[in-house]
């Protein structure tokens, strides 16, 4: 069964060209008015201060956020927070909390001093640990909101992009002796939208690693199955499907043309149109073209 029609799909092609400046551009403005609202509490309660005082304040506390981002998103992927994971990672990201709040402080506290010692003036830390103290309860708080933001985000790209998973395989008559367990699957189910449909292994036109998933390109759509690259090959049929790049691995029955690089590397002309990077440490794999 195919693909059925689906507006998403032009969404989603206009969408990915932009798709990094968007999300930069959601924390910028996420803790832009995070801290603007929290400098006029601030200079509210303080009555007599200067507007300049909370303002810095919060920026250095933002700005110190801002570039954690990454790194949390970053440490996610490499311990995600999964229902079959979630006992091993957890542990990980308490610990991670830990050290997001001592990072925070460190820098925050840094470029306070900083700032204030530019206007010629001195800014007192106090006890450092009733500061981490105080810290560490906000910041347990914002880990929790970037990570479930962040999670949010990427299922409900997941939700509109498709997941595939790998079929089980049928259980074996009786007497008869057991598919081992990197049986190789025929079709894929996805799910996308609350509907589903199968997908045909040798449909698949090329694969990219893609974090946790890998992203299976078939017909001009775009799939995610959770796997990592290395494994997904390892249950597809190596005469058809190799590896060209770190990040790529193509059906070699859906490659059209291949354009060597004065580099050494090649690009891959396949026949839907795309166009997939082939290294030169894979190209033994394409038959030494």
């Amino acid at each position: 069964m195919s693909d059925p029609a689906d507006p998403t799909k032009a969404l989603l092609a206009r969408y990915r060209p932009y798709r990094r400046a968007a999300e930069i551009g959601f924390w910028i403005a996420v803790l832009s008015i995070h801290m603007l609202f929290n400098s006029i509490t601030a200079w509210i309660d303080l009555r007599t201060a200067p507007f300049v005082q909370p303002l810095a304040w919060e920026l250095s506390s933002n700005l110190t956020v801002g570039l954690l981002i990454p790194v949390l998103i970053a440490f996610e992927r490499r311990f995600p927070l999964r229902w079959d994971t979630l006992g091993r990672h957890l542990p990980w990201h308490l610990a991670g909390t830990l050290v997001f709040c001592a990072v925070h402080v460190l820098v925050m506290m840094t470029l306070r001093k900083a700032a204030y010692a530019a206007v010629g003036a001195s800014y007192e830390i106090g006890n450092w640990a009733t500061v981490f103290a105080y810290e560490y309860l906000k910041d347990v708080r914002s880990y929790v909101l970037i990570l479930g933001a962040v999670l949010g985000y990427r299922l409900l790209l997941l939700r509109l992009q498709g997941e595939a998973r790998v079929l089980d395989s049928p259980e074996p008559a009786a007497g008869a002796e057991p598919a081992g367990a990197s049986a190789r699957p025929e079709r894929f189910l996805v799910r996308k939208l609350r509907k589903e449909f199968l997908i045909a292994a040798a449909d698949i036109e090329w694969l990219q690693a893609q974090g946790n998933y890998v992203g299976i390109h078939v017909n001009g759509h775009d799939y995610l199955l959770r796997s990592t690259l290395a494994d997904f090959l390892g249950r597809l049929d190596p005469a058809r499907f190799v590896q060209v790049h770190r990040s790529f691995a193509v059906n070699l029955d859906r490659v059209a043309e291949i354009e060597p690089l004065d580099s050494g590397d090649a690009r891959l002309h396949m026949k839907d149109g795309s166009r997939v990077a082939c290294s030169r440490r894979y190209r033994s794999a394409l038959g030494g073209a």
